[in-house]
């Protein structure tokens, strides 16, 4: 399992402090800051893409990023095709299993459309369950994204945060994203 820390709120300069705790995977939520962050540091750590992925912004991290966690649209495949990513891991589809409007993620029923049209290599599949103070209520998402994956054949699971790793880590978890606990 891979514990990837989420840096979205820290700073560049803070990041050797975490390169010496052992932590070698980053996930960034905005591009200039991956880009940054990557050609500080890439030569030490892996940089994965874990916000709103925009089609307009996927030429600018490809030649950083290993792993794209939030790929859900066509025209996000689009870009893709145009610019992969550099390290050829591949790209995760991020579904939103909830599905609560004001998240992102594609819906399930179009998993096995985005898979086919995917112009890089799929590993596997993202989703943030709905925000609860409970890590048990996350469980049934986390378990259904399971189940996909093992459908679809595809081995990488990113799920879970800092509130509910355990439990994401109990259905299967191949990535934890965790951040505020790190910082704390």
């Amino acid at each position: 399992m891979t514990v990837l820390a989420a840096t979205k709120y820290v700073p560049a300069d803070q990041l050797p402090v975490l390169l010496e705790a052992g932590l070698t995977v980053f996930g960034e939520n905005r591009a200039q800051d991956l880009v940054e962050k990557a050609k500080r540091f890439g030569d030490r750590a892996r940089f994965d893409f874990i916000g709103a992925l925009q089609s307009r912004r996927v030429a600018e991290i490809a030649p950083y990023v290993h792993l794209v966690h939030t790929v859900a649209t066509r025209s996000a495949l689009r870009a893709l095709e145009r610019h992969p990513p550099a390290s050829g891991a591949g790209i995760l589809i991020q579904l939103n299993l909830s599905g609560e409007p004001q998240k992102a993620g594609a819906a399930e029923e179009e998993l096995p459309a985005l898979i086919a049209a995917a112009p890089v290599p799929v590993v596997g599949l993202m989703t943030l369950p709905p925000q609860t103070a409970d890590p048990e209520r996350s469980r049934p998402y986390f378990r259904r994204l399971r189940e996909l994956a093992e459908q679809h054949g595809l081995a990488e699971l990113s799920m879970g945060t800092s509130q509910d790793y355990e439990v994401a880590v109990e259905e299967g978890a191949t990535i934890v994203r965790i951040g505020t606990s790190l910082y704390l």
